[in-house]
Formats: structure tokens, C-alpha cells, sequence
């Protein structure tokens, strides 16, 4: 069945925004979206795949180049035919072997033909798009170990078996989980650009309203993703205008300011907390048909780019959200 459409999630608003900056501008680095189960972070997910615009690619790359000359000459691709397909969303399932996620020698082919070839694995399928793990926070230790690798270099290497394999692993990682279960590595955590939590709705409309939209979705099908599919295609060229005009969006000495100076109240490790916040706000700003990003933008953007880089106050009941929001009203007023 047709994922559910984006625009239809019934709230979780800022969720939705965190995907559509990560879809404006992927160096963002990232979505992990935690909260209760059944709040529809897989279906954000699954419904972020039809929203996104599509990509070119050189047919049967198993990294999806652009160009025959991005092509790793392992793949063995003579021809520049360009196809177009799909932003690719590719699922890593808990228990995944190394050997999936990397890829590995193609024993089938080796025991069938005698050839050494390579086996591209997820994080090949996942370049240029997106890469999707649900409960992230209960990752094994090895696999956390290896996404960080790649997540710095933006390459996959692959040495055993006498093989030497390298090819480009750039994506955006979606994580969503219920810290309930697990917490995620800092160093994992760390790696998330902007981080969103979702709860339960709480409002009786709101539910109600779920409810109506699941249900049309499955009852109704054709009616229901022909109004919702209008939405989304809406939707998705404002991204796509976003993004034509991300590298124009101006940034002032005063915006610099105000970005650094909310770090230095909140105590944010590093500068990878003002590195994200202004990559998020001008994302926000180029999404709003903004010139220049405001200290709106900045407002906006800081919860998602900054609660997840906070040190643990044993001390402050509140939670991380709050506190951002607290000096948010003391630094921006």
C-alpha cells in the first residue's frame, strides 16, 4: 500500500519540521526522534521517502552516482545511462550483521563462478538518501562504532577477505527509539544534528482526528491520497525552492552572535551546537522565502539543534527542553 502521506500526520509538528530542514539542507546531520511508541515515527519515516523529491542516478550503480565518473570501478558500470528514481530511505534492522551494513564478498558469485566480487551492503543503498533505524538506542556497540566511522569521513572501507573496497556513504541518519528501553551512546547522540521528542496526544480532537485519517487511509484509499497527495506535492516545492535559495540566505554578524551566545549560556560541549543551530536556522529561514536569517529563525531552530547536546543536571528537575527554553528567554529575549 501507497506509505501514508506526510502532510496527513496530525500533529508532532515539530518532528515534521526537523525532517523537512534535514530535506533542505542534509548536512544538517540528521533526525533521532524519540518518544512513546504509536506516536508515528515510523510513518514520518516512511512518509518522508514519497514526500522527498526524486534523484538522478546512473542505472545499476549500487551507490546511486550521480555520474558515471562518481561509479566505483568495482561496480563495473560502462554506460551513462541516467535514470531517475526515488530518494532512496533504507531501513537497518537491530541484529544487523557487519557484513550486511558494509557489504561483504559475494559468495554466491564466488562459489557459482569462482569471481571475487563485492556485495554493496546498506550503507551503499543508503548514499544520497536516507538511512532509517528504528530504536537506535538499542544498537549493538560494534555497528554504533562503525556508523560513526562513516558518518565522519562520508566513506565506506572495506578491508577483509582480500578485498580492498571504498565507496562514498553520504546520508542523513533517522533514528527514533523510546528512551525507556536504553540510552543512546554520547558519542552516537552526538552525531544526531537536531533531536525531537513526540508524546502521545493528549487533546481528545486530536485523537479523533488520527483516527479519521488512519481510517480513510485504509477505507477510502484512492480519495484520500488524491487530496493528501496534492498536499505533499505542495510540500515538496517549497523544499525544493528551499533549497535553490538556501546559499543565498544572508547571515549577520548579529545572527552569528545570537547563535553563539545561546551556546555559551546552555553550556554546549564543542561547537558542533552552534555549527547545527546555524545550518537549522537558515534552513528555516530559506523554508519561510526568508532573505536573512531573524532571531525567529534561531528561536525556532535552537530546541531541535541544541537539547541533545546538554550536560545531565542532577540538580534541574526539568528536562532538556525546558532548559533551552529558559535560556532561550534570558539570551534572546
Amino acid at each position: 500500500m501507497t506509505p501514508f502521506p506526510f502532510s496527513a500526520i496530525v500533529g508532532q509538528d515539530e518532528m515534521k519540521t526537523a525532517m523537512i530542514l534535514t530535506a533542505i539542507d542534509p548536512r544538517i546531520g540528521g533526525v533521532l526522534v524519540f518518544g512513546d511508541r504509536g506516536t508515528g515515527k515510523s510513518t514520518a519515516v516512511r512518509a518522508l521517502a514519497a514526500l522527498l523529491p526524486p534523484i538522478d542516478m546512473v542505472a545499476g550503480c549500487p551507490c546511486n552516482s550521480a555520474t558515471l565518473a562518481d561509479c566505483p570501478d568495482w561496480a563495473g558500470i560502462t554506460q551513462a545511462v541516467v535514470v531517475t528514481r526515488p530518494t532512496p530511505v533504507v531501513d537497518m534492522p537491530l541484529g544487523v550483521s557487519e557484513d550486511r551494513v558494509t557489504g561483504a564478498l559475494d559468495i554466491e558469485r564466488a562459489l557459482t563462478r569462482g569471481e571475487k566480487a563485492f556485495q554493496a551492503g546498506l550503507l551503499a543503498r543508503a548514499n544520497r538518501g536516507y538511512l532509517y533505524i528504528d530504536e537506535v538506542n538499542l544498537l549493538e556497540d560494534h555497528i554504533v562504532d562503525l556508523l560513526l566511522d562513516v558518518a565522519q569521513s562520508g566513506e565506506n572501507v572495506v578491508e577483509r577477505e582480500g578485498l580492498s573496497i571504498r565507496h562514498p556513504a553520504r546520508f542523513v541518519l533517522v533514528g527514533s527509539g523510546n528512551p525507556e528501553e536504553g540510552e543512546l551512546r554520547p558519542q552516537l547522540l552526538d552525531r544526531f544534528g537536531l533531536s525531537v521528542e513526540v508524546s502521545s496526544p493528549r487533546e481528545i480532537e486530536t485523537r479523533i482526528e488520527v483516527m479519521r485519517r488512519r481510517d480513510a487511509y485504509e477505507n477510502d484509499h484512492a480519495a484520500f491520497m488524491a487530496h493528501w497527495q496534492a498536499e505533499d506535492a505542495d510540500l515538496r516545492a517549497q523544499i525544493l525552492a528551499a533549497r535553490a535559495a538556501l546559499a543565498g540566505v544572508q547571515v549577520s554578524n548579529v545572527a552569528l552572535h545570537d547563535c553563539a551566545s545561546v551556546c555559551l549560556a546552555l553550556g554546549s560541549d564543542g561547537l558542533r551546537g552552534e555549527l547545527t543551530l546555524l545550518a537549522a536556522a537558515r534552513a528555516m529561514a530559506a523554508f519561510a522565502g526568508a532573505d536573512a536569517i531573524t532571531r525567529e529563525h534561531i528561536r525556532a531552530a535552537a530546541p531541535m539543534a541544541l537539547r541533545h547536546r546538554l550536560r545531565r543536571d542532577p540538580l534541574d528537575e526539568a528536562g532538556t527542553g525546558a532548559r533551552v527554553a529558559r535560556q532561550l528567554a534570558e539570551v534572546l529575549p
